[in-house]
């Protein structure tokens, strides 16, 4: 087998074979094994997408201030609309992303609130000074959840935050700048997993929250909750049409009324316009899709971005209407504001449209063009072949030549969590509910959906190829709904099919794995509770379970490969195991923790199976199933748990920091 060298940054092993050595003998117990130090070359791709990414948006003024999404540093740039170029910028010291952003009454300060991989003393809430926009933004406190997902100011100037990603359910947290206390006014819903809209007055403030993730099982559905900012003490003012909704996604006070709106589910989002005098008065909406957000008022007219576009609804009917344009599709919409009767927003492929609704003409600038500064990003699926190895990112696929050369980008919206190539053809896994995706190189044509699903089974985590009866396999979760489903599909009569909850009614599918016609699946639970780490035998064609078996793992599956009559798993945390599917038996286990702390991805490659880790990438011997470490510390930039895919030569793709390499393994 011959391996093309890309002449970019050619690496021998790690301290070479003596670090190798080292680094055998540091696993020497029962889970590792000492073999013949093989020949293990590792090329650098470089970086393996670099884009101005972005999450956020604020009008004031002349300038839209954006925040970034997933680059190190989180920064916020200003976009001047009437130059269209970028006037300013500020880095945060802490975050990988910034989706929460308002700013105070005066159009003096910008508060931004962060999303960040792990809690602790560190500020998640920034504030920038914009009549001195040359001085960087300052921390200014840490609400008690790890991630800020909404912020908003009062018209007294005191700041309201809420968000999520902790152990515990999210809170209200209130930021007074006159004592630069950040103070928590409490729980208002006990069973909610996710917090993402909060507005406010002078009087109250308005907290929606619901099971945007880790959906079924005990979480709430959407609610929505009026705290008096005097008295204190929650009231649930959730209009009852939305409680069987996932979760609230937007809140906005527009004059004497607020704007709030659900997350579509089973059923699609909504829209109630409710009276601040009395909150059991309201004008409700049913929407044609399952997302409304980012709401921005000119007269009678509330402009809100949809999964791709823009409508508008009438605060004095409670009518929508889309919003034509001629221009492009806008994707996934982070930002709405009026200027001068035109509609600004912010997409999440990099751009900033001006929309004139009256006329239909639309005016894209886009932000790296305008002197957005664009960085290497975490990345999500790989696949490789032909020469050619895809990397998913936020909004956009990369393109690498194994010969070299700059990449190309294929925009395609969300993100392509998982992906394989069959035939030459690119399939991705697309979240969030865009099912499956496809890409010829040979026919020049744009990457394109040629599966759709159910919206609730919205997030793929993995995408598996099965030549004996030649169609996808994808493993899904439902974030809201909880539970799972397995995706199929037939590139050849374009056929496709899903069977929903094919573990139980709470586990999601993590992993796929196929041999002689048979899908083998591995279940999580995003719940605290219940059962987790089932593997299932199943007919992907007449829809079926075969058998299954309870691994007993603390935690979820989070990888499977076959060799042989061999299934390898792998568990969140670092637990292995292996299954003889004859004897249908757990014949081996292991504690690879210590290589293996939270994601793994495994693929069966040249003999062996292997596995990456988000720290190491690892092979196991075909007969002992003792593991071997092939390139420690990888520290891969992963952004949704971490994967390793292979080409026809068994070349292997994987992530050193957010660098791209490929890595030969004899």
């Amino acid at each position: 087998m011959t391996y093309v060298d890309l002449s970019r940054r050619t690496l021998l092993q790690a301290g070479g074979a003596v670090g190798l050595a080292a680094v055998l003998q540091s696993f020497s117990g029962s889970s590792a094994h000492a073999e013949s130090a093989p020949t293990t070359k590792i090329t650098d791709l470089g970086p393996a997408v670099v884009q101005f990414s972005l999450m956020s948006s604020v009008l004031v003024g002349d300038v839209v201030y954006v925040g970034s999404r997933n680059i190190l540093p989180a920064r916020v740039v200003a976009f001047h609309v009437p130059t269209r170029k970028i006037i300013g910028r500020t880095d945060l010291t802490t975050g990988y992303a910034i989706q929460a952003m308002t700013v105070d009454p005066t159009g003096r300060y910008l508060y931004l609130g962060v999303l960040q991989d792990a809690g602790g003393p560190q500020a998640n809430l920034h504030r920038w000074d914009l009549s001195t926009p040359d001085q960087p933004a300052v921390p200014i406190g840490r609400i008690g959840d790890r991630d800020v997902r909404s912020i908003t100011a009062a018209p007294d100037g005191v700041v309201f935050a809420v968000g999520g990603g902790s152990p515990t359910a999210p809170a209200l947290w209130q930021f007074d700048p006159a004592t630069s206390a950040v103070t928590s006014l409490g729980v208002p819903d006990a069973a909610s997993t996710l917090a993402r809209a909060v507005a406010a007055t002078n009087s109250a403030v308005f907290f929606g929250a619901g099971s945007t993730l880790g959906g079924g099982g005990s979480a709430s559905r959407a609610s929505l909750f009026s705290y008096d900012r005097a008295a204190g003490g929650f009231t649930n003012i959730t209009p009852k049409e939305m409680l069987v909704d996932p979760s609230m996604r937007q809140l906005n006070v527009i004059g004497d009324r607020l704007v709030a709106g659900s997350a579509g589910g089973t059923e699609p989002a909504k829209i109630a316009i409710i009276d601040l005098a009395d909150t059991s008065k309201y004008a409700l909406t049913k929407l044609s899709g399952k997302v409304t957000k980012m709401y921005a008022a000119d007269g009678d007219a509330v402009y809100y971005a949809t999964e791709s576009s823009l409508e508008q609804i009438s605060l004095s009917t409670a009518k929508v209407a889309p919003v034509s344009f001629t221009g492009p599709s806008l994707g996934e919409v982070w930002g709405v504001d009026v200027r001068d009767g035109k509609v600004l927003a912010t997409s999440g492929y990099g751009f900033v449209a001006e929309i004139d609704p009256a006329s239909g003409s639309c005016a894209v600038t886009d932000l790296e063009e305008a002197g957005a500064p664009a960085g290497p990003q975490a990345v999500m699926g790989i696949a490789a072949a032909n020469g050619l190895v895809y990397v998913g990112g936020n909004g956009t696929i990369a393109k690498h030549r194994v010969s070299g050369g700059k990449p190309e980008y294929l925009r395609a919206p969300g993100e392509a969590k998982d992906a394989e190539i069959v035939n030459g053809v690119l399939y991705t896994g697309q979240y969030n509910s865009q099912g499956i995706w496809g890409y010829d190189p040979r026919r020049g044509q744009p990457i394109h959906q040629v599966a759709a699903f159910p919206s609730d089974e919205n997030r793929p985590l993995d995408v598996s190829w099965d030549p004996c009866l030649r169609r996808l396999l994808v493993a899904v979760q439902r974030d809201t709904e909880g539970g799972g489903a397995l995706w199929t599909y037939d590139p050849s009569s374009k056929k496709s099919a899903h069977f929903l909850n094919p573990i139980d009614d709470v586990q999601m599918v993590r992993a796929v794995a196929t041999r002689d016609g048979v899908a083998y699946l591995g279940g999580d639970n995003a719940q605290k509770t219940g059962p987790r780490g089932t593997i299932v035998a199943f007919d992907p064609v007449k829809g079926r379970e075969l058998w299954r078996i309870e691994t007993g793992a603390p935690y979820g599956i989070g990888s499977l490969a076959i060799h042989g009559s061999y299934l390898y798993a792998m568990a969140l945390k670092g637990s292995f195991f292996v299954i003889d599917l004859r004897r249908r038996k757990i014949v081996h286990t292991a504690d690879l923790k210590a290589v293996c702390p939270q994601w793994s991805s495994m693929v069966f490659n040249r003999g062996r199976v292997y596995a990456a880790s988000d720290t190491t990438l690892m092979r196991f011997d075909p007969k002992t199933f003792a593991m071997s470490v092939v390139v420690p510390q990888l520290n891969g930039g992963w952004y949704s748990g971490c994967h390793v895919n292979r080409d026809e030569r068994g070349v292997l793709y994987t992530m050193k920091g957010t660098n791209l390499v490929a890595i030969d393994d004899h």
